[in-house]
Formats: structure tokens, sequence, C-alpha cells
């Protein structure tokens, strides 16, 4: 396989997600489109990578569940979401809003991974 046959794009090329809240807590599900992508999807995604991601909007601590079975990777974020749904001043702060900055990371992979529409 050559370097021609992998790409760089936003994890929503070749994931999609699901999204929750709970308090000051987001819970964001990444599921690659094809299962073969999801080893190279945990090499990237890791829990410093999705910290970083949200760092600027006051996470202080990130685990990821590995969920080969599915195949899945969950992730819990703490201290996002400005307080809760109902506690923060924010228009529109809570998981769903907030699973796009997850899903905007850049990721590579192999081109036969992408989504359709995106390849």
């Amino acid at each position: 396989m050559s370097a021609e046959d992998f790409v760089e794009v936003p994890l929503h090329g070749v994931a999609h997600g699901r999204a929750g809240d709970k308090g000051n807590r987001l819970n964001v599900s990444v599921m690659p489109y094809d299962s073969d992508a999801y080893a190279a999807l945990g090499e990237q995604l890791t829990e410093a990578c999705v910290l970083a991601a949200f760092a600027h909007r006051g996470a202080t601590r990130v685990k990821r569940y590995d969920l080969p079975l599915l195949p899945a990777y969950n992730f819990v974020i703490e201290d996002v979401l400005e307080g809760g749904v109902n506690g923060s001043l924010n228009l529109d702060g809570h998981g769903k809003s907030n699973s796009f900055l997850l899903l905007a990371i850049p990721v590579r992979v192999k081109k036969r991974w992408l989504k359709k529409e995106t390849a």
C-alpha cells in the first residue's frame, strides 16, 4: 500500500458520532463507517488528543472506552459544558453541538474507508 492510498480528512469523513450530556459531562461515541478503520482511529483518537480538542472549553479529563465488538469508541469528557445545559449562559452548550468538535479532528485513513460522498 502506497502513501497515495491514504488521505487526511476530518473524522466525520470516516466515522459518525452520537452524543449526550449529563451535568457538566459530555459523552460522545464514535463509530467508523467501515469497521476496518477501527484500529487506525484508535491509534489517533487518544485521550490526550481529544482533551486537546476540548481544552478551550475547559475540559479537565477524557476517558476513552474501547468497544471493539461494535466497533466504536466512547469518550467521556469532564467539565466541558459550562456547568451543564440548565446552568450555562451559553446559548447551545450541550453535548450534541459540542460533539462536532470531536468529529472535526483530522485523521489519516485509507481512502477506501471514507464515506462515499467524501471520497
